[in-house]
C-alpha cells in the first residue's frame, strides 16, 4: 500500500464532527448505507464490464469501500483518495486485505494529481455533499476517466442535508446542497452522459425525518415528496 499527501494549504472541506467520523465506521454505514447503494449502482450499470483494472474510489473513509470495490470489480488497482489525512490510518488495514495494489492519495478532489484519462471507474459514494467546488470535482472525475469509463455516484440530497437531526450530528458546507435533479444536470454539465434506466431514487428509512415508521404504520408515500437520495450511473463518452 502506498500513502500520498497532496494537499494544498487550505483544502477546501468542511470537518466532520465527532459523531460523524465515528459512525462512518460503523457497521451501520457499512450494511445499510454503503452496501445498499453499491447494490443498486451494480444493478443500474448497462452494461456492465467483466473487470474494471484501474479505480478511483473518492472519499474512501474507513476503508470498507476499498475492500467491496475489490471484490466486485476485480480490479489491478484501486486509487483511494480523501482530504482527510487521517482517513489513511483508519482505512490501512482494510486496503491491506485487498487482492489489488490499493495507492492512497490525501487530497481535494477538486484538484486530482493523476493523468487524464487514467482511471476506469470513479466510486464516489456520500462524498460529494462534502466537497465544496462540486463543479471543479465533477469536471475532474471526467477528466480522469478514459473514454467509455463509468462514474458510480451516490448521493444524499439537499432535503436530507439540510433536515435538522443531520444538521445537529453531522457537518457540511451548506450552501451547496442540491436536489437529484440539481446533481444530474451538474454531472451532464461536466459532460457525462446519464439516462434515466442507470438513475435511482431511493427513500431509505433513515433518509427520512420519521425513519420510516409512518409508512409501517400504513401512512402512503407522497408521490409528490422531494427526493432525499440519488444514485446515478453515469459515463464519459467514448
Amino acid at each position: 500500500m502506498m500513502i500520498e499527501e497532496h494537499l494544498t494549504a487550505r483544502p477546501d472541506w468542511v470537518k466532520e464532527s465527532a459523531f460523524g467520523q465515528w459512525f462512518l465506521g460503523t457497521d451501520t454505514w457499512t450494511n445499510q448505507v454503503l452496501k445498499i447503494a453499491l447494490d443498486d449502482l451494480e444493478s443500474l450499470m448497462m452494461p456492465k464490464a467483466d473487470r474494471y483494472p484501474t479505480i478511483l474510489d473518492v472519499g474512501f473513509g474507513h476503508g470498507q469501500s476499498l475492500l467491496m470495490l475489490d471484490q466486485r470489480f476485480r480490479p489491478e488497482r484501486i486509487i483511494g483518495l480523501d482530504v482527510d489525512p487521517r482517513t489513511a490510518e483508519w482505512s490501512a488495514e482494510k486496503a491491506e486485505a485487498c487482492v489489488s495494489d490499493v495507492q492512497l492519495i490525501v487530497s481535494n478532489a477538486a484538484s486530482i494529481d493523476l493523468p487524464d484519462a487514467s482511471v476506469d471507474m470513479v466510486f464516489c459514494h456520500q462524498t460529494f455533499h462534502h466537497i465544496v467546488d462540486q463543479p471543479g470535482a465533477a469536471n475532474e472525475f471526467y477528466r480522469v476517466l478514459r473514454p467509455g469509463g463509468v462514474l458510480l455516484f451516490a448521493e444524499s440530497c439537499k432535503k436530507y442535508i439540510h433536515s435538522l437531526p443531520i444538521r445537529i450530528l453531522f457537518r457540511h458546507p451548506m450552501d451547496v446542497q442540491k436536489t437529484d435533479v440539481e446533481y444530474i444536470q451538474l454531472l451532464e454539465a461536466s459532460g457525462f452522459v446519464t439516462r434515466p434506466e442507470s438513475t435511482s431514487r431511493p427513500y431509505l428509512w433513515w433518509s427520512r425525518m420519521d425513519l420510516g415508521i409512518l409508512e409501517k404504520l400504513g401512512k402512503k408515500v407522497a408521490k409528490d415528496k422531494e427526493e432525499t437520495l440519488v444514485n446515478v450511473v453515469a459515463y464519459r463518452p467514448k
